[in-house]
């Protein structure tokens, strides 16, 4: 009996399959490249709409705290006795009106706590929604953040 010898076989990369894969690739993102069309960039003619009017925010009053300790309602100032009444007269012209209550960030001359506790106190009877405004991002240090790995989702 006879054997034949065979020669193993070398395992080789051919680059014509890669060459035509390439290629393939490069043709697609060329073609979605030059078919992709921003919708805002199209020219067309919106419809007119007759009984539409502009959007209009809600009536705003401020109350404001400087450095000093002095208080301003919409950048008049006034006294603490005065601060309800200006605010009620603003907001009986609209009842939809939001009162931001803003303090002037910094060291002042005076303890600005207790002032403003006294604010509070006496926007209080008002029964509306008082805003408090402050530079973002610090609130979110304010957030505490979950342990890793407990699963809890961040804020």
């Amino acid at each position: 009996m006879r054997r034949l010898r065979r020669t193993p076989i070398q395992p080789r990369i051919e680059l014509i399959p890669l060459i035509d894969v390439m290629t393939f690739l490069i043709t697609y993102f060329i073609y979605a490249t030059a078919t992709l069309m921003r919708v805002d960039l199209v020219p067309m003619e919106l419809q007119q709409f007759t009984s539409g009017k502009a959007a209009t925010g809600a009536p705003a009053v401020t109350v404001a705290v400087n450095l000093e300790g002095k208080v301003f309602v919409d950048k008049e100032p006034v006294e603490l006795t005065q601060m309800v009444e200006r605010i009620r007269e603003k907001v009986s012209k609209d009842k939809k009106t939001v009162v931001y209550l803003a303090i002037a960030e910094g060291q002042g001359t005076i303890d600005r706590a207790p002032l403003l506790q006294e604010l509070w106190d006496r926007m209080r009877p008002l029964n509306m929604t008082v805003n408090l405004v402050g530079r973002p991002g610090l609130a979110a240090a304010n957030h505490p953040t979950a342990p890793a790995g407990s699963g809890a989702p961040k804020p």
